[in-house]
């Protein structure tokens, strides 16, 4: 008889052979499941066996239980879902095969409490539970909760310390549990939106109007991007309970995204002092350790007191000049994540001092909602999505804003595609060359994936002023450069 090369002595299949069968069960299955939600019988005992013999809850292998639920059940188990799908150094020497199982059986539960929704009527608990699972998606992925997704966690999340996805949208800052970031460059853009889209999809399956007129269903709900949208465009139709739950919604995300924001947009000193300007004689101002060095030759030995003739006061005005910065949304249904981002980004700069802020949102007609700028929420209110695009409208409101063009930054976000587009470029040329500062800009979402016409994406690049796309931090970065 010959002697297997791959067998031990009794004819079984080396360990590392029988544990890389037991990783392709779970996957065989996690496949299978993700493709025909009804079951493969041979797939599932199989894989029921792994999972008991490894010590692993049967939890992990029914559909209808939450991630939230087994981590509930087995604490132990959260830290094994962070960072669980981060990728690792390979080296086949080094490897793990018996962990590779157990990793196989965790990443089986999360992505298909993520990917497989199933079909039908979708209720606000269940709304619920996807997100949690999605959360923990993005933890297993390196990220912080909602980071893919955009919105609460987009820039670090409330209670959450640290960045978002970095400027050149080169993956997360951290891992949320203290490790290397991992590189998620290509993988950011490709899950990010895919994420949103499902969200939006559940969203759109459930009966949001009823929910909404329910205060006990409302509660259940958890404010995103794909609700916020789903809000905005059905504002109009609510009333009453329905409404005031919808608008307690908007505000509940408008607050969560505005702190994330405002990390970003730290009030910085504007302008050099002014020593023209005497300073105020306030106690706040006194310069203490000028006082005394000045009046050091007031000192008495015998006595050991100093005697102040004088007193200093340091100098706190400073010379600024009031920066006008103007800002255009198309508020078309492509671009809700920066109508809603931008909104909230341009009330933050409204509250700075010596910044003068003004807003315009267009899709076919335009509407200038500079009154309620501080005010991202009312102003959300106040915004129409949907419809076509026709920037010229916007560009008729925004060119009498710009007084002072030297003292001026335009930021227009849009996609570009536009019916009037060389009409339209003439005219934010002309701005360009007045001497304002023009921004064009193609999306400020966290996932950094948005479509931008190439037919204005070439133009501007030759003008100078190439589109700005990507994550929201871009164009924190570029507007405190000039505003600052």
């Amino acid at each position: 008889m010959t002697h297997h090369p791959h067998a031990d002595d009794h004819g079984a299949p080396p360990l590392g052979d029988a544990q890389d069968n037991r990783r392709q069960v779970l996957y065989w299955r996690l496949l299978a499941r993700l493709f025909d939600p009804e079951e493969q019988a041979a797939l599932e005992s199989a894989s029921l066996a792994v999972v008991e013999d490894i010590g692993l809850p049967t939890a992990l292998l029914d559909p209808g239980a939450s991630v939230d639920s087994v981590v509930q059940r087995h604490p132990d188990l959260a830290a094994e879902f962070e960072g669980l799908m981060v990728p690792e150094p390979e080296d086949e020497e080094a490897r793990d095969r018996a962990a590779e199982v157990r990793r196989a059986a965790l990443v089986s539960k999360v992505l298909l409490n993520v990917f497989a929704t199933g079909s039908g009527n979708v209720s606000a608990e269940q709304l619920a539970r996807w997100q949690s699972d999605a959360d923990w998606l993005e933890r297993a992925l390196g990220c912080r909760p909602g980071e893919l997704r955009g919105g609460r966690g987009a820039a670090g999340g409330p209670g959450r310390s640290g960045g978002g996805v970095g400027p050149a949208g080169a993956g997360p800052a951290g891992t949320g549990v203290g490790g290397p970031a991992p590189d998620l460059s290509r993988l950011v853009p490709a899950i990010g939106p895919e994420l949103g889209s499902i969200e939006a999809g559940l969203v759109r399956r459930m009966h949001l109007r009823e929910v909404l007129a329910d205060p006990a269903l409302a509660a259940r709900l958890t404010p995103s991007m794909s609700l916020m949208e789903q809000l905005l465009r059905d504002k109009d139709n609510l009333s009453g309970v329905a409404l005031a739950n919808a608008k307690a919604l908007i505000r509940r995300y408008v607050d969560e995204v505005t702190e994330v924001l405002r990390t970003q947009v730290e009030k910085s000193t504007v302008g050099e002092l002014d020593r023209s300007v005497p300073p105020k004689r306030v106690f706040r101002n006194l310069d203490i350790d000028r006082t005394i060095w000045k009046n050091l030759t007031n000192w008495s030995p015998e006595e050991e007191r100093l005697y102040v003739d004088r007193l200093y006061y340091r100098h706190t005005s400073r010379r600024t000049t009031p920066q006008r910065l103007v800002v255009v949304v198309d508020q078309s249904g492509s671009m809700v994540d920066s109508m809603v981002n931008c909104t909230i980004l341009a009330s933050i700069f409204a509250g700075l001092p010596k910044v003068d802020v003004h807003l315009v949102a267009y899709d076919t007609q335009a509407l200038d909602l500079t009154p309620w700028a501080h005010d991202p929420f009312e102003t959300l209110l106040r915004t129409k999505l949907g419809g076509g695009t026709d920037g010229t409208v916007a560009m008729a409101l925004a060119q009498p804003k710009i007084a002072e063009p030297r003292n001026t930054v335009v930021v227009w976000i849009s996609d570009f595609y536009e019916w009037r587009h060389q009409e339209l470029f003439d005219s934010m040329a002309a701005v360009h060359r007045s001497g304002a500062k023009f921004i064009p800009v193609g999306s400020v979402t966290s996932s950094g994936r948005g479509s931008v016409n190439p037919w204005f994406r070439e133009r501007f690049k030759d003008l100078g002023t190439p589109v700005l796309s990507g994550h929201i931090k871009k164009l924190v970065h570029e507007l405190k450069t000039f505003l600052t």
